[in-house]
């Protein structure tokens, strides 16, 4: 049996135009998160309404954000990517 047993290669949901990758590097309670952008920003993030108890985040998980217009420090969490699909995304490039 081999890792790609699944089907190998799978559609992933790619950023819009507002939104960039980020790594959790530390939760913060109360919702919040911090994130490593691939912009190399380092942003306070916060995990929306309809995310809660439904998606579990953790430190290290790969994440979409959507940083703020009028606040560039801080983004709302718009996606997680489970572990196999975080490995797909580095294998092919999009994040380091």
């Amino acid at each position: 049996m081999s890792d790609n047993e699944g089907g190998g290669r799978r559609n992933l949901r790619m950023p819009d135009d507002d939104e960039v990758f980020a790594t959790v590097t530390n939760m913060l309670g109360a919702n919040r998160v911090r994130v490593r952008c691939a912009d190399g920003v380092e942003r306070t993030a916060r995990i929306p309404g309809k995310m809660q108890k439904r998606v579990w985040i953790r430190e290290d998980d790969v994440v979409l954000v959507s940083p703020w217009d009028w606040q560039d420090e801080k983004a709302d969490i718009t996606w997680r990517y489970e572990k196999q699909d975080a490995d797909q995304l580095r294998e092919e490039g999009h994040i380091q």
